[in-house]
């Protein structure tokens, strides 16, 4: 289970509205399984199928998160056209067994977010539990 704040869910799903067509990214950080950080960063390819990060905005956050006592927990990324589920490359790309993957997928009028933990290639559904916890401003 993750535990996301409504705020910073509804921050996300504004994020990856406002970047349509492109897919939006980025990072949540937090601790004991609760995010209490929100990083959007820039999504380098300007695709609306595929995303990546931009190395440097990357590398400032993970500065920052430590500085603030934070764990990197997860990424995210929109699909503006697709349902919320890793799509094949999204399998392929997830390199890191220690974070969770959150995907919003604005395909139907709702939208919908999923999280998911990607261990060598197998998919595994993580519930998401939204509360109202303090989110530290970035």
């Amino acid at each position: 289970m993750i535990e996301i704040p409504q705020q910073i869910i509804d921050a996300i799903i504004r994020q990856a509205y406002g970047e349509l067509p492109d897919e939006a990214c980025g990072l949540l950080a937090g601790t004991d399984g609760v995010v209490q950080a929100h990083y959007p960063l820039t999504n380098v390819d300007h695709s609306p199928e595929h995303f990546s990060f931009d190395p440097q905005e990357q590398f400032g956050v993970l500065k920052k998160a430590r500085a603030q006592g934070l764990k990197i927990m997860a990424n995210y990324h929109s699909h503006p056209s697709s349902p919320a589920r890793p799509s094949d490359e999204d399998i392929r790309l997830a390199y890191d067994p220690n974070i969770m993957y959150l995907i919003v997928s604005l395909a139907e009028e709702a939208p919908v977010v999923n999280a998911f933990r990607i261990v060598n290639g197998t998919v595994e559904n993580i519930r998401i539990k939204s509360s109202h916890t303090n989110i530290i401003d970035i």
